[in-house]
């Protein structure tokens, strides 16, 4: 049976982060790789989750099974700080996954389950990952225009012109913030207007939403969400935990399903469980154990919500740097879309060839699309960066 395996493709980021490694240059520059790091390369251990696992430590008496969905806990905490004021505990079902990787694929299963010939359409680019399971999961696949690589900020018009054609019954996967890999976000009211557009088409949203708390804020970056969810009868949200709590390897995720009505929610919430029984049987719980605790503390929600703003004004910070040195190299503004985008991410507007004599020349490593890692960077470094670009042509 072995024998008759095939090589798989390569993951391009991992392929990529093997280079990096076998690079021996001491000044050599990670961009590609998608995790926050401070200042000094450190991807750390924020002071709450710190706090939290010693309590937990501490406190806690079994590491026997919490449920199929998960602890309830979790699954109330986190999607009170996602929805806010649009939670609707009658309609909401939910369940714990391993990590924003495992809600969605539990989504994309959801989906297969109740509407087999829905189209899931995707932003064009999009992460990598969502392309790559639903075509192992052989469901239908289709695209809609996002960025524009000339102004290198969201292509509306034609986002909107593609999305007219969905269908009642479609799926459409929407960025909740920080779109990976541009970094362009849509505004308030082109949201509304995508809102406006899935209520007369009967499409249903799926939302992914990775970055609460690295673009505008906490509630800003939840703001969108929150308009699809009290909007809509149907939403399907995929949230992560690894980055706003720095989990990463905890695998820490939550799907939520917004059902049309009090009475379509426990069939829901049997069809997640019975999704998580098939995959997995019972998620993992540490990591989701030391969010609930952290939302639930007073104090060390207060930590981690400060720690969290110096991590999302210090990105800020690094692309308004990046920015004016870019302006200053070409007397022109137009790279100042690196300090409009929001997030980790943007695309820097570099040919595959640009990109590869970064990395050879420079020891510059980024994604063959030109995206940048903004949190791989450091005061020091962004000048460093900042004349590649410019040797490179870009």
């Amino acid at each position: 049976m072995l024998n008759d395996l095939n090589p798989q493709p390569a993951d391009k980021i991992l392929e990529l982060m093997q280079m990096f490694r076998d690079d021996p240059r001491a000044g050599k520059i990670d961009l590609g790789v998608g995790v926050y790091r401070n200042a000094a390369g450190i991807t750390p251990v924020m002071r709450a989750v710190k706090a939290a696992e010693k309590r937990l430590w501490e406190e806690q008496q079994t590491k026997a099974y919490t449920g199929l969905a998960g602890d309830p806990a979790y699954a109330e905490t986190l999607s009170a700080l996602i929805l806010g004021d649009a939670r609707d505990e009658s309609r909401l079902a939910a369940i714990a996954t391993p990590g924003g990787t495992g809600a969605i694929r539990q989504a994309l299963e959801l989906i297969r389950i109740a509407s087999p010939g829905a189209t899931v359409w995707l932003s064009a680019p999009t992460w990598p990952n969502h392309p790559s399971i639903i075509r192992f999961l052989k469901m239908n696949l289709a695209e809609y225009r996002y960025f524009d690589d000339a102004t290198r900020d969201v292509d509306f018009a034609g986002m909107m012109d593609d999305l007219a054609r969905v269908k009642a019954g479609d799926v459409v996967l929407l960025h909740g913030c920080c779109h990976n890999p541009t970094g362009a976000n849509l505004t308030p009211d082109q949201w509304e207007e995508v809102v406006a557009l899935l209520e007369r088409t009967g499409a249903i949203p799926f939302i992914d939403i990775a970055y609460q708390g690295f673009g505008d804020g906490l509630d800003e970056d939840a703001a969108a969400t929150r308009l699809v969810a009290s909007r809509l009868p149907e939403v399907l949200i995929a949230a992560s935990c690894s980055k706003n709590f720095g989990i990463y390897r905890e695998r820490a995720g939550l799907l939520m399903a917004i059902a049309p009505d009090s009475t379509t929610r426990p069939v829901t919430q049997g069809t997640l469980n019975f999704l998580n029984r098939q995959n997995y049987s019972f998620p993992p719980d540490h990591g989701a154990r030391v969010v609930s605790m952290i939302l639930d503390d007073d104090a060390l929600r207060a930590d981690w919500q400060a720690e969290l703003e110096e991590m999302r004004q210090g990105m800020l910070d690094l692309r308004e740097q990046l920015a004016a040195e870019l302006r200053q190299r070409t007397n022109s503004e137009r790279f100042d879309f690196i300090a409009r985008h929001r997030g980790m991410f943007s695309r820097i507007g570099a040919s595959p060839e640009q990109v590869r004599h970064m990395r050879e020349k420079h020891g510059i490593y980024m994604v063959g699309d030109s995206r940048i890692n903004i949190a791989g960077l450091n005061a020091e470094t962004v000048p460093l960066l900042a004349e590649a670009i410019m040797d490179a042509g870009v």
